[in-house]
């Protein structure tokens, strides 16, 4: 059954594999931007394009207003080099500000639009990578809490995304816990400082982190979608891993060297908390409930498959 479907954030990373794969399932889409110049690209999609900014209410409304969605996809962020600059994980704070505005003020915008225009089913971008609470099992599923890091530069991005769930889950709407991306413009970043061993593992590097396929992110979201689910799904591949498995292979699949190792005393003032949290005592996700209730099947069921294919054709 053809669904009208509101993408917010569509020109992101996610969102340009996401558009294509409603439209192709029979959808009528309309996808936001901020940026006129990226108009074309969503229309090149099949989808309708606006211009809209997530952290002005009216723009919002009216652009909800507008398109009569079935379904509300809240997919914005400004993680982009254009809008955030380089990454600096070390002040994640700093280098999500703008993101976690658009995940506190840019959410409320798009319920209060979801309110007023009568929207029944609303879906949104969640994070499952290495956040797991850091006790017990290294693979963590959606029963389990998140660790917000609590006291670090961390805290305000991950609290954004906790308040997220719990303002979405509380109008009866699905939350895709999204493992860390890698596909089209999602880590060219990454592969750069790997390429350049900038990259380091810190420690022994065995903290787990969980990895999702643009393209699988996107398929998993559309299933969401179309059964009107509610409730948290971990949206990762099947093979969560230690950054001492995971990290030397980008390298080999980037053609680098293998990447220098640090100590843990001397990354956290170089690279933070967070940094040094993932690489350590991180904890990875099962994809058990989104395979069995979605009927969620992955083009790459593993890093290992997928990074390879992406280095190999970029």
């Amino acid at each position: 059954m053809s669904m009208r479907v509101f993408v917010a954030g569509g020109s992101g990373v996610l969102g340009q594999r996401l558009v294509p794969q409603l439209v192709a399932r029979g959808h009528q889409v309309t996808a936001t931007t901020t940026s006129k110049g990226k108009l074309n690209l969503i229309k090149a999609a099949g989808a309708d394009a606006v211009v809209m900014d997530g952290l002005d209410g009216a723009s919002v409304g009216e652009a909800v207003a507008l398109a009569k969605p079935d379904v509300i996809v809240h997919q914005m962020t400004a993680i982009s080099m254009t809008h955030a600059g380089k990454p600096d994980i070390k002040h994640p704070d700093r280098w999500f500000a703008q993101t976690n505005r658009l995940r506190t003020e840019g959410t409320d915008h798009l319920l209060a639009a979801a309110e007023a225009v009568g929207v029944p089913h609303f879906v949104a971008q969640g994070y499952a990578s290495w956040n797991g609470i850091r006790e017990g099992g290294w693979v963590k599923t959606e029963e389990d809490p998140l660790d917000l890091l609590e006291g670090t530069a961390a805290y305000v991005g991950l609290k954004a995304l906790s308040r997220i769930e719990d303002l979405v889950l509380k109008i009866g709407g699905a939350v895709m816990r999204y493992g860390a991306f890698y596909g089209p413009g999602a880590i060219d970043d990454q592969v750069e400082l790997v390429r350049k061993r900038q990259y380091p593992l810190v420690g022994k590097g065995t903290g787990y982190s969980s990895w999702v396929h643009l393209d699988d992110a996107a398929s998993a979201t559309v299933l969401a979608v179309e059964q009107k689910v509610t409730g948290v799904f971990n949206i990762v591949d099947d093979d969560p891993a230690p950054a001492s498995a995971w990290l030397p292979y980008l390298a080999e699949c980037a053609g680098a060297k293998p990447p220098m190792r640090v100590p843990v005393w001397l990354a956290r003032p170089l690279a933070g908390d967070q940094a040094v949290v993932m690489m350590t005592e991180g904890r990875g996700f099962s994809n058990a409930k989104a395979k069995k209730e979605l009927g969620w099947e992955l083009r790459y069921p593993s890093w290992r498959q997928g990074f390879k294919a992406e280095l190999a054709a970029s």
